[in-house]
């Protein structure tokens, strides 16, 4: 729909026109959403974010959530699998929490409904952080500034598995993108970015399709589609098994801060942003659940350079993510 109105658009008023209408669809938004059971609390996401970043909430003491979603390289890791428990490489490739209060469901396959249900996989996962909650909650007890930290934040409770995790989801909804050239064109600034960049939106959004599911200011819909990799992981279908078009089909990644994301794909075996508009190009593996969107498309390598011009200008100007000092009793 959004590409056909763009269309129009160009026809009755002209390309600078479309452009414009079309660029007001990814503005950012003004605040970020928390659910109403889960409002946002300074102090909670205070105790999420050291939560997040605190080694002890694994079996081992060895790993945190950063461990696999490091802010230095876009919240992901820069291999095709990162390294779980016992030196277990994962079989896919470690998601962003970018923007994750605009998103859901989460995982690849979309097996966690909420973030707080999303938050305890990976710590009670065997080949990741192999913890018991029940476990991590009575050694956290323990430490003061966590103890009293939460009786503050949940009066009356404390700290519980549930008040444990609504505190590290508290903090990922608030890992947003920050600013980044293509924001402040989209509010007006005509140098902020290339010529290039703006052929490649007007490819993005028109010629290419791309934002037929990278839709919206986090650049995703939020759906599953299989887009013709070479892979043997079922995707969605452990998920809806009924679905023929749920085979091999994986959640629609976000794109902000995408040069920081390297390797790309659920598999990672992508690490170069030509090389998987490329892929699109082709139109990928030809089978049955292959998404109907999927189809091969005419763009030569100007084009192809053009849009990830465009890419480039997602990412945002500044990422800096101060560590918090972690509290010892």
């Amino acid at each position: 729909m959004l590409r056909g109105f763009v269309l129009l658009l160009s026809c009755l008023f002209g390309v600078e026109t479309a452009l414009a209408a079309d660029r007001s669809e990814f503005r950012r938004p003004d605040t970020i959403p928390f659910p109403s059971e889960a409002p946002y609390s300074l102090l909670t996401a205070t105790l999420g974010k050291m939560l997040y970043f605190d080694p002890r909430l694994s079996g081992a003491q060895n790993m945190s959530c950063a461990s696999c979603h490091n802010p230095s390289f876009g919240w992901e890791t820069p291999v095709a699998g990162a390294v779980g428990a016992q030196n277990t490489r994962l079989g896919r490739h470690a998601p962003t929490i970018l923007n994750m209060a605009w998103v859901e469901p989460y995982f690849w396959d979309g097996r966690a409904a909420t973030l707080e249900e999303q938050a305890a996989g990976p710590i009670t996962a065997a080949v990741e952080m192999n913890a018991k909650l029940s476990d991590v909650v009575e050694r956290l007890r323990g430490i003061a500034v966590y103890r009293e930290g939460f009786e503050r934040a949940f009066p009356g409770i404390g700290m519980t598995e549930e008040t444990l995790l609504r505190a590290i989801a508290t903090y990922e909804r608030t890992v947003v993108a920050g600013w980044a050239p293509f924001d402040r064109w989209v509010e007006g600034d005509e140098s902020a970015i290339s010529d290039a960049a703006k052929r490649g939106f007007a490819l993005f959004a028109g010629k290419a399709r791309c934002a037929d599911c990278h839709s919206g200011w986090n650049m995703t819909d939020n759906l599953f589609h299989d887009i013709g990799l070479e892979t043997d992981d079922i995707g969605r279908a452990a998920i809806e098994p009924n679905d023929p078009l749920a085979r091999h089909a994986f959640k629609t990644p976000g794109l902000r801060n995408i040069t920081n994301r390297s390797p790309y794909t659920h598999n990672g075996e992508t690490y170069d942003l030509r090389e998987i508009i490329e892929h699109y190009v082709s139109g990928g593996i030809q089978r049955p659940s292959l998404s109907p969107l999927m189809r091969p498309l005419d763009l030569g390598d100007d084009e192809i350079g053009d849009l990830v011009a465009f890419l480039v200008t997602l990412t945002a100007e500044e990422s800096d993510v101060p560590t918090p000092t972690l509290p010892t009793n």
